[in-house]
């Protein structure tokens, strides 16, 4: 089964915990079967690979996602980078492309394109692998899973469909509704649309050329930025008559704001917190050292991170977004490719972080025009490279890389260090990257 899973998120719906690096997907508050916390990205490719152990998974994502999908399903997924955002038309076309190109899929084999992070069970993915299936028969362009809806809600967009077969055609579709016109389509038997299809990997890949003018993937890539921000929805599925859907219904939730995913919590509290016996549904999530106190609240979500603090009722929590908006910080807590950082303190000439690197990893090779840097090794034992120069570090150990100086860092253990910038222009975008000889 070819999969491709469509990352995006601004990190603003469950700020503080998401931000522009590190969106919803990547938050690690899930307990898995051996008792530890997992992200909803984890999750999923976990449920994929239990349903099928050979899935050929590859996830659509922007540059800034790269890092920490890496770091949390490791090196082997696929990933297909959107050099800019471009709407979901484009990215799906530039995955599918690269399956193509990159890795060889045939234009014959079906393809499944789904969100990255819902809170579904096992059922969903098997529902998958049917719904691949149904698209090889190729009795139809588009297969649509059609998600049996629990209540009218005004979050979906809804599918029509011309019977009550477990496979039908598609008789028309519906733009989000307000709740009297959701409870109307539903008693026409209408499923909401949870953005899951399948088709033919030669479909979309022609389709695309009828619209676009490409000559492969690395082609396509090169002139991604000059593409039209276009919804797959408006320039495919919209447009295509011969098109099925699919039923499912299994558990299914779109965890989308505070409110709904501390529905889908085993726990009240993660991380350091303590609530008294008057607190009434409440959630404390402390990505923090700090210790969090709740006291006599009743439907409250309480959320902290180094990005900032969120004190919400839960229904109020979903309209967060224009007030997040306006909020301006830098970010202070990412996932890299091989490991993260904090951000323990920010001065008009300088930034202090910590930074962790996991066993066996190793920072790209770089330097910096604009300023100076310092590491100082805290734990573990691990090698730098400066300017060519190799040398063991152990904790207590200070190493000095001025402005221009090329330098990296490899982790023989779990390595932890307080990096030092200094410069009147520190910026993320003063990196460069080399060959390391």
């Amino acid at each position: 089964m070819n999969i491709i899973l469509l990352s995006g998120g601004s990190g603003t719906r469950l700020w503080p915990l998401s931000n522009d690096i590190r969106s919803k997907q990547f938050i690690k508050i899930f307990k898995n079967d051996s008792n530890e916390y997992e992200s909803m990205v984890q999750r999923v490719y976990r449920q994929i690979k239990t349903v099928d152990k050979d899935a050929v998974v590859t996830i659509a994502t922007s540059a800034k996602q790269v890092s920490v999908i890496k770091n949390q399903l490791g090196k082997d997924v696929g990933v297909s980078v959107e050099p800019c955002r471009r709407d979901t038309f484009p990215a799906i076309v530039l995955a599918s492309a690269y399956l193509a190109d990159i890795k060889g899929v045939d234009p014959n084999e079906p393809v499944v394109v789904c969100p990255v992070d819902p809170y579904v069970d096992d059922s969903y993915f098997e529902a998958l692998a049917q719904l691949s299936q149904q698209a090889a028969k190729g009795e139809a362009n588009l297969v649509l899973m059609g998600i049996e809806p629990t209540y009218p809600s005004e979050k979906y967009g809804y599918i029509i469909p011309t019977s009550k077969d477990t496979t039908s055609e598609v008789a028309t579709f519906k733009e989000k509704p307000d709740v009297e016109t959701a409870k109307q389509y539903i008693s026409q038997g209408a499923l909401w649309n949870g953005g899951v299809f399948a088709y033919k990997l030669g479909y979309v890949l022609d389709k695309a050329h009828s619209l676009m003018d490409f000559d492969d993937y690395h082609d396509l890539y090169a002139k991604y930025a000059d593409l039209t921000k276009i919804s797959f929805d408006y320039a495919v599925v919209e447009k295509e008559d011969k098109i099925q859907v699919q039923r499912y219904g299994g558990a299914w939730k779109d965890v989308g704001t505070w409110n709904t995913l501390t529905e889908s919590m085993a726990e009240h509290i993660v991380g350091k917190g303590v609530m008294d016996e008057k607190c009434q549904n409440v959630h404390i999530l402390n990505d923090t050292s700090l210790p969090v106190l709740a006291m006599g609240l009743h439907d409250v979500v309480i959320s902290v991170s180094p990005d900032g603090v969120l004190v919400s009722d839960k229904e109020d929590s979903g309209y967060i977004k224009p007030f997040v908006q306006d909020i301006q910080q830098q970010v202070m807590f990412a996932e890299k490719s091989w490991g993260s950082y904090r951000v323990l303190d920010v001065d008009d000439s300088s930034l202090t972080i910590k930074v962790e690197l996991q066993a066996g990893k190793n920072m790209n090779y770089h330097n910096h025009k604009n300023r100076d840097e310092v590491w100082v090794v805290l734990s573990g034992t691990g090698r730098t490279v400066v300017d060519g120069m190799e040398q063991k570090i152990h904790p207590g150990d200070v190493v000095t890389m001025e402005a221009g100086c090329r330098h990296t860092v490899f982790a023989d253990s779990e390595l932890k260090m307080i990096e030092v910038q200094l410069g009147q222009e520190i910026s993320v975008e003063d990196k460069e990257k080399f060959e390391l000889e």
